[in-house]
């Protein structure tokens, strides 16, 4: 982090130096800022299983949501709470605190996360090239008679465009 080692006795001798610290801490406050706006676009595995459980079943309790979670794997209701906690701090979820039992909300919609997750993983993993990541599904998975029309259409409707 930014902190200022230095005496105040120095900066009355250097000013110059004392506007410089001044801006450089103004530009460490702007990173950590930018830092935690991006963090916030990542959830991490455990926060998506969260996330998974509120999209399909809507705003939801603590309670639920781990009464979901336990369906697939043990998970502790305490886990579950503080995990939640910290996705509000940072603003995947709100909660609303209007009744007894807190609901918890997500703040983006599930397309808008999972286009921000894609495109972070094409590019990543892919070099930003989507017919690569194509490429490799296909080869790695011999898709369905359904699922190989499904891609000519969105072909075909691309290739109007």
């Amino acid at each position: 982090m930014c902190q200022n080692h230095l005496s105040p006795k120095y900066f009355q001798k250097n000013k110059g130096v004392a506007c410089f610290v001044r801006n450089y801490s103004y530009v460490c406050d702007m990173n950590s800022e930018q830092e935690k706006n991006s963090r916030k676009f990542d959830p991490t595995k455990s926060e998506l299983e969260i996330l998974q459980v509120l999209w399909e079943h809507g705003p939801s309790t603590v309670r639920f949501v781990n009464d979901k979670l336990n369906e697939q794997k043990d998970v502790n209701y305490t886990s579950t709470l503080k995990l939640m906690q910290i996705m509000v701090d940072k603003e995947i979820l709100k909660r609303d605190e209007s009744q007894m039992k807190h609901v918890y909300i997500v703040v983006e919609e599930e397309q808008k996360t999972k286009n921000h997750l894609l495109n972070k993983f094409v590019d990543t993993m892919y070099k930003g090239s989507s017919s690569s990541l194509v490429m490799q599904i296909l080869g790695n998975n011999t898709p369905s008679k359904e699922d190989i029309k499904a891609i000519k259409d969105l072909l075909n409707k691309l290739d109007k465009e």
